[in-house]
């Protein structure tokens, strides 16, 4: 038998849940080492889970990114956070990301309490750490250490990698014996139509301002393969009003034709082949409220309460 024939394989699901903002994605993406979630500074960008995929030795870490967990108001924010629960719900580890150069607020709060609650054990990570002094930094982790049910503490930098490699290795070490579940060189389980669409709408939330990036969501309706390994992507970016129209197409469209260019490079670079992206924006009023779109992103149109209440 070869070496690898009697290495003893990991596999399992860690969650990586928090407030929005908290850096998530980022950490997520630097674990695995490829974009595999859409990154912006604003919150929530994040709308539903997404499978990442890394290998630490023998064992293959499949990290959980969710969307931050946060007080819903709409539908659609529900949603949301019903993802993020469920992922939390089915995961073998839990990692709850605080962003330690920002106040500690009710969502990080109400995130370890119902850690609390559900007596779910935890690894806390402190992102940013770049950001902060340590000595209070250290004063942090002991707070919040004595808040919840946490395991181990981590002070990481998702953005320059800092401390990211010493958490892969911990989880890696932490997850139940047993065969891998996806192949050995598959990164993410969202399909190219999906990352395609979400990459365009992180073009939306990084140009436009205020509410409209959230009152948008971005559907590849076409997808066509060339003999020259080029493709050709439709995509629709759908908002509520005309108002919110006119702003994602800009005066003489610049805007829409910007966030176009701008998400064709990414998908360049991702895809690794050429890539005719022609995105359209049309009104579809209330598509908050649309069950056919939450289908479009992965959410559940009425997800049960977190708990089963």
């Amino acid at each position: 038998m070869t070496v690898e024939e009697t290495t003893v394989r990991r596999a399992g699901f860690v969650a990586i849940v928090g407030a929005p903002n908290a850096g998530k994605s980022t950490l997520v993406n630097q674990l695995v080492g490829a974009k595999v979630s859409i990154v912006t500074p604003k919150a929530q960008t994040t709308r539903t889970r997404i499978i990442a995929i890394a290998t630490e030795g023998a064992t293959q870490i499949v990290f959980v990114d969710t969307p931050g967990i946060f007080a819903p108001r709409r539908r659609l924010d529900r949603a949301m956070v019903a993802a993020a629960w469920a992922g939390a719900t089915d995961a073998d580890l839990v990692v709850l990301v605080v962003d330690a150069a920002a106040k500690i607020g009710g969502a990080t709060a109400q995130v370890i309490a119902s850690l609390e609650a559900a007596g779910r054990p935890a690894i806390l990570v402190l992102n940013k750490i770049d950001l902060i002094a340590r000595p209070s930094l250290l004063a942090l982790a002991r707070d919040l250490h004595g808040r919840g049910p946490f395991t181990d503490v981590f002070m990481v930098s998702a953005q320059n990698g800092d401390g990211v490699g010493d958490l892969r290795r911990h989880v890696a070490a932490r997850l139940p014996e047993g065969p891998w579940l996806y192949p050995d060189d598959q990164l993410s389980d969202v399909n190219e139509r999906l990352f395609a669409a979400e990459v365009t709408r992180e073009q939306v939330f990084l140009r436009l301002h205020q509410e409209v990036p959230y009152s948008t969501t971005v559907e590849t309706e076409g997808w066509e393969e060339f003999r020259d390994g080029s493709v050709r992507i439709s995509q629709v970016v759908y908002v509520e009003r005309d108002s919110q129209r006119a702003i994602v197409l800009g005066k003489g469209g610049q805007t829409v034709k910007a966030i176009g260019a701008a998400a064709r490079h990414t998908l360049e670079a991702e895809l690794g082949r050429k890539v005719h992206l022609f995105v359209h924006v049309l009104v579809r009023e209330n598509w908050g409220e649309d069950p056919e779109r939450y289908a479009a992103i992965g959410l559940e149109f009425d997800p049960p309460e977190p708990g089963g209440r």
